[in-house]
């Protein structure tokens, strides 16, 4: 589990820049690891570059535009919606759910990889 789940990086008028850091499915961390992976956020402490350097948290850096005139409180109802969103997306998508398959010209080894 990420320790934080959306980080405001900075605020233009009516742009947020965020960081959202997002649980990754054990079955697919290794897909996400990054050796050279550092947060976005300066603030990071060594044990949040540790996780996504080991793909156990995915980070995504946005710019989200808010309505003009928008409240603090829509403001955060709206950020918390992208990163449910984003969450939903780390755990759904899963390109990899066939990798390492093959086929020796006579058997198919099917793989499934959560």
């Amino acid at each position: 589990m990420p320790r934080l789940n959306i980080i405001i990086l900075e605020k233009h008028t009516d742009d947020f820049s965020c960081a959202m850091w997002a649980d990754v499915p054990a079955a697919r961390q290794s897909r996400y690891a990054d050796q050279n992976k550092v947060s976005a956020w300066s603030g990071a402490l060594a044990a949040d570059n540790t996780n996504l350097k080991n793909g156990v948290v995915a980070e995504r850096v946005t710019t989200q535009r808010t309505p003009s005139g928008a409240s603090v409180a829509q403001i955060q109802a709206f950020l918390q919606d992208q990163w449910t969103a984003y969450q939903a997306e780390i755990n759904n998508y899963n390109p990899w759910v066939r990798y390492g398959s093959t086929w020796d010209g006579t058997t198919w080894t099917m793989v499934t990889n959560g």
